[in-house]
């Protein structure tokens, strides 16, 4: 019996439409996607393959035809382009300084000189920093962070969420695509719904009173549950879904009231991508700040936590015991990154040009029925297509379509939750690129008559 795939994170590989797409490829492109099936271990979303890729360069990927496509994904590395020179001479550079690794119990001044640039730019109050191999180490090290200072071990997270894939990960993370068939899970993982004004359950349309049968959710834990460390999300979700300020102030006075810390899973959006260095510039500064994506450059995997003072602790544990927390390779490529994107102002392009963009976005809407909400920050978009904008029944069929419709104009995005266009591109982004994206989704719309 066949088990149906989740598509929360993405869109499904192994439709028609997807079917219909290979069949078209090239017969050297064929090959070459029948080999990886072969060897590697098939798993939902990532197998078969869309393409193959020859280069990522910019804001762009490139097929072995050498057709070029804007990708609006990217798995958020490529915050300030894939194959970024200045990144790319960093770790050159260090790998001809002949130091490309530290063993443990040893530093380096590409570690040191990230961890000190990652406290200037992290909200007020965060001067402590841990670095690791990936996102999902990350999260595992914020967590055991918090129940190790507050002696607390159950959690508070987000239905519908991804954290990673890791045992802590997967638990804290709301996706069932990533526990089920595993056995019990880490224990002490409640989850809330997040605030989504455009989707509430009950129909309202006051912020306010949407915000207050959300935070009831958290509350009703925290009464019965004395015993809670943390509350972890993403400031504004994956999707993108974005919360008011309001919303996470409160969760921010719950998190005092009861001696919580608040983690903040930036691993997407930190770096630039809503307009602000950090996404939680826009609502309240967290006790912990995960980061990871685009901390590698875009060129190797690297994460990291920043935190406050007050938790410098754990002296007497290791809750980052990695071979590669201090890897001077990845430590330089971080820095690289993040000075080209101060030196180039990407923080500001994502803003003005996000906010360009999604003007453009809602001219659609104002003609194409199939939109049935935009959202976003700077360039952290989410398209919500329905079949009919009262009932807000999600167009999946038609996602898929216009995806790959989109593909043959040379603009590559991900679908999440079968029916959402989410645009997160490099913030190298110009004003032709974004009426790039513009141009090929009308063209999209009038293809499929929607």
């Amino acid at each position: 019996m066949k088990t149906k795939v989740s598509q929360e994170q993405g869109d499904n590989n192994a439709t028609v439409n997807r079917k219909n797409y290979h069949e078209n490829l090239d017969k050297e492109t064929k090959y070459w996607i029948g080999e990886d099936a072969k060897y590697f271990l098939h798993q939902a979303l990532s197998t078969p393959v869309m393409n193959v890729l020859a280069k990522t360069s910019a804001a762009y990927i490139e097929d072995l035809n050498g057709k070029k496509y804007l990708d609006l994904h990217g798995n958020g590395v490529h915050n300030a382009g894939f194959n970024n020179h200045k990144v790319v001479a960093a770790v050159k550079a260090q790998m001809d300084a002949s130091l490309a690794f530290t063993p443990r119990r040893y530093t380096n001044l590409p570690a040191i000189k990230l961890a000190k640039k990652l406290v200037e730019i992290t909200p007020n109050g965060l001067d402590r920093v841990l670095f690791c191999p990936g996102g999902s180490q990350a999260i595992e090290m914020a967590v055991m962070l918090a129940k190790q200072v507050t002696g607390k071990w159950k959690t508070i997270s987000y239905w519908d969420s991804y954290h990673g894939t890791g045992f802590q990960a997967s638990s804290i993370g709301g996706e069932e695509h990533f526990t089920v068939g595993q056995g019990p899970m880490v224990p002490g993982a409640f989850h809330v719904e997040f605030p989504n004004y455009y989707r509430n359950p009950w129909g309202y349309s006051d912020q306010e009173a949407i915000n207050e049968e959300y935070l009831r959710q958290i509350k009703n834990i925290l009464r019965r549950n004395p015993d809670v460390a943390a509350i972890i999300a993403e400031p504004i979700s994956a999707t993108p879904v974005i919360p008011s300020h309001g919303y996470w102030q409160q969760v921010q006075q719950l998190c005092e009231q009861y001696n919580i810390l608040l983690i903040f899973d930036e691993i997407i959006e930190g770096f630039g991508r809503t307009g602000k260095m950090f996404a939680s510039e826009h609502f309240v500064s967290p006790d912990i700040l995960v980061l990871g994506k685009s901390l590698g450059g875009g060129l190797v995997p690297f994460a990291g936590i920043v935190t406050k003072e007050k938790y410098n602790t754990l002296q007497h544990r290791s809750i980052g015991h990695f071979t590669h927390e201090k890897n001077p390779l990845c430590c330089a490529a971080g820095l690289a990154e993040i000075e080209f994107i101060e030196e180039n102002h990407l923080v500001e392009n994502a803003e003005k040009l996000g906010n360009y963009l999604m003007d453009r976005l809602m001219e659609l809407m104002d003609i194409y029925p199939i939109i049935g909400n935009i959202a976003g920050k700077g360039f952290h978009i989410g398209v919500d297509l329905v079949t009919d904008r009262s009932t807000k029944e999600r167009a999946v069929d038609a996602a898929e379509k216009i995806m790959y419709h989109c593909l043959e104009q040379g603009v590559a995005f991900k679908i999440i939750e079968g029916n959402i266009i989410t645009m997160r591109p490099s913030l190298i982004l110009s004003k032709d690129d974004c009426d790039l994206i513009v141009s090929s989704l009308k063209s999209a719309f009038e293809a499929i008559k929607v």
